[in-house]
């Protein structure tokens, strides 16, 4: 995978550094799971019906997870470079998932398989941090307006503005892109 812009080592390094403090011994194998991925636009990671056996972090890239209701497809999640992500609920009951995940432009990921990953003391800060932001997202959605839910992503997500399709923001958000589209303006005019 010479298209990957770290080595193994490297990429361990950094979630080490964001995630935990660890052993050599514990970065030596963290190293050691790390399975490195290309995705193409478009491609699917992760499809309906699969079982999520890996945590995955994205090196480069975009990615969405979404899921089906009503025959419209509602994005859960963007993840941009240097995040994580995962289906979890199909990766702990270790059954298939409902959602979906999308590579939105060419993505890099290195896949954590969670037997191996839950050997290291990374895995439970990779769990918190997911939860958290997943609460994040679910207050967001619950609590604000669609205007200060725009800009608390501008805020938390700035790549993911600029470079994700506004049809999957304004879903992600939970508004329409017509609503999407006026929040925008109107914060430009704010600003």
């Amino acid at each position: 995978m010479k298209d990957l812009v770290n080595d193994s080592r490297d990429i361990a390094r950094e979630l080490a550094r964001k995630y935990s403090t660890m052993t050599h011994d514990e970065l030596d194998v963290l190293e050691s799971i790390l399975v490195p991925m290309k995705f193409a636009k478009g491609q699917m990671i992760l499809s309906e019906g699969e079982i999520c056996k890996h945590v995955y972090y994205i090196e480069r890239g975009l990615i969405r997870q979404f899921y089906f209701k009503n025959g419209k497809q509602i994005t859960e999640h963007l993840g941009e470079d240097r995040s994580i992500f995962m289906c979890i609920e199909s990766l702990f009951r270790e059954e298939p998932t409902k959602l979906q995940v999308e590579a939105l432009e060419p993505t890099w990921v290195y896949a954590l398989p969670k037997q191996k990953l839950e050997q290291v003391a990374l895995y439970r800060k990779i769990l918190e941090e997911s939860l958290i932001t997943s609460q994040v997202h679910a207050d967001l959605v619950r609590f604000e307006t669609a205007q200060a839910r725009y800009k608390r992503m501008c805020k938390l997500s700035p790549q993911v503005i600029l470079r994700a399709p506004l049809v999957y923001i304004a879903s992600y958000l939970q508004m329409t892109p017509e609503t999407l589209s006026r929040v925008r303006s109107s914060t430009l005019l704010d600003d």
